[in-house]
């Protein structure tokens, strides 16, 4: 079994004015594609083509730097996309925002928060939101194409909203304001997959 490369859930003009669709176009289509191809050439003729991407984050050996550099870049971008929407952003509804609330005391607390992890993560890499079993929420930073999957990263839950922050993500309409990306982001998160996540994996 190999992997494949998913279709937006969005036309790649969609998200405009926040995110320009040349951008999505060349994200999407060159760099997600590229993972995609790149982790089957690593998994092919392994015991782990049959194996999930969860499983095979979850139990990867770190010095493979083939598989974890393309099952993260794989992984990551599945869940980014499905972290936006053209009808997203506003304040969280549902049961994340009663958790949010409870674990960050306040929206704008943990929107402060997430905007610092994804703003103060020097070079490329990822901000996330996760989920622990039992509900808590735990907000981190990683390096690369690096997950909260991954052993030893330094942050665990489940992954339930990614931001990518590697300069291919914004450069061609932000250039070097990262902190203007970010809150342009916030105007795009899909609450309502956040909420799916989370009751998944809480």
């Amino acid at each position: 079994m190999s992997f494949t490369l998913p279709s937006l859930p969005y036309s790649n003009d969609a998200l405009t004015p926040h995110i320009d669709s040349k951008t999505m176009e060349i994200h999407h289509g060159k760099h997600h594609a590229g993972y995609t191809t790149k982790l089957n050439a690593a998994i092919e003729g392994t015991e782990l083509e049959n194996q999930s991407i969860e499983d095979i984050l979850k139990n990867l050996d770190m010095n493979n730097s083939a598989l974890r550099n393309n099952g993260g870049g794989y992984y990551n971008h599945c869940l980014f996309w499905e972290s936006m929407s053209p009808n997203g952003g506003g304040l969280p509804s549902g049961k994340i925002s009663d958790v949010i609330n409870s674990n960050f005391e306040s929206y704008n607390s943990f929107k402060t928060a997430f905007s610092d992890s994804a703003a103060n993560r020097f070079g490329s890499g990822w901000a996330w939101l996760c989920v622990h079993k039992g509900g808590n929420l735990e907000l981190c930073s990683s390096a690369n194409q690096d997950n909260p999957l991954m052993p030893g990263i330094g942050c665990g839950g489940h992954p339930i909203l990614g931001l990518d922050v590697w300069e291919h993500a914004y450069y061609l309409n932000y250039q070097n304001r990262r902190p203007d990306y970010i809150n342009a982001f916030f105007e795009l998160i899909n609450w309502t997959n956040v909420n799916k996540l989370y009751d998944l994996y809480c």
